[in-house]
């Protein structure tokens, strides 16, 4: 499905919605928000509130710095919907906030932040599919999760325009789909590396810190030759990636990266 059919499912879904939740990625909620989304909802004069997901993989204490942040604009509360925590929450949020009953809600956010995991929340069982393969939800999926809330899930989002480096930190574009991997990797090591120094030493046992030489020491470790004895560089980039889109590699920001403190 092409970028303009999403868009148009999404205007669509916020257009009949009462409150629209934005989900972002506690690892990095600034980056994966979506002004773009956020004017639709504004313009259509509906409800808005941040939903910041997989709390599980940021320390408390950050999580309360980026609420604080993202209040002064929005209502906002942080979430594990893997591990059901703060769920509850989360209704009151809704119910707080809903102009009526039964209350429409739409769900949206960028590929891999746990949209669909979170309707399995509210529902309360899972049978809405979930995948951490970024684009899984391909139209809209209405879920009725209470006698008087209706959630709609969506199609994950884009921006209107964006680099392939950035669409690899926001979990948009698989690593497979990439001609070119190694530049968004790269891109992605050195943000890994400037917000924790020690993120690969934990994650993979590696001690450098140039990304060239991470890329390099990986595709030993992992064995990654091509013919030749070359080693495959490529195939390490993919690696990190995918871990980084799977939340096997972990590192997270801070309100201050952004100087919004």
């Amino acid at each position: 499905m092409s970028n303009s059919r999403y868009w148009s499912i999404i205007k669509k879904v916020i257009d009949e919605a009462d409150i629209v939740l934005e989900v972002l990625d506690a690892r990095d909620p600034y980056l994966t928000r979506n002004q773009y989304v956020e004017k639709l909802v504004l313009n259509k004069g509906k409800r808005l509130i941040l939903v910041i997901n997989k709390a599980d993989l940021v320390p408390k204490e950050v999580l309360e710095k980026w609420k604080k942040v993202f209040s002064r604009e929005f209502p906002t509360i942080f979430i594990s919907a893997r591990d059901r925590l703060g769920t509850r929450y989360l209704w009151r949020f809704i119910k707080m906030y809903a102009p009526k009953f039964p209350v429409r809600v739409a769900v949206v956010g960028y590929p891999n932040v746990g949209k669909s995991m979170i309707i399995n929340v509210l529902k309360g069982r899972h049978s809405s599919g979930t995948s951490p393969i970024p684009g899984f939800t391909k139209s809209s999926l209405r879920v009725r999760a209470s006698t008087n809330i209706i959630v709609v899930d969506t199609p994950g989002v884009f921006p209107p325009s964006a680099d392939e480096r950035e669409l690899v930190l926001r979990g948009a574009l698989r690593p497979e789909v990439l001609d070119d991997p190694v530049v968004p990797a790269i891109h992605l090591i050195k943000l890994a590396l400037s917000r924790d120094p020690s993120v690969f030493e934990r994650t993979y046992g590696i001690h450098e810190k140039d990304p060239n030489k991470i890329l390099n020491e990986l595709a030993r470790k992992r064995g990654l030759y091509l013919r030749g004895g070359q080693l495959n560089i490529e195939e390490a980039a993919r690696i990190i990636i995918r871990d980084w889109q799977r939340n096997k590699l972990v590192f997270f920001s801070r309100p201050e990266d952004y100087n919004l403190i």
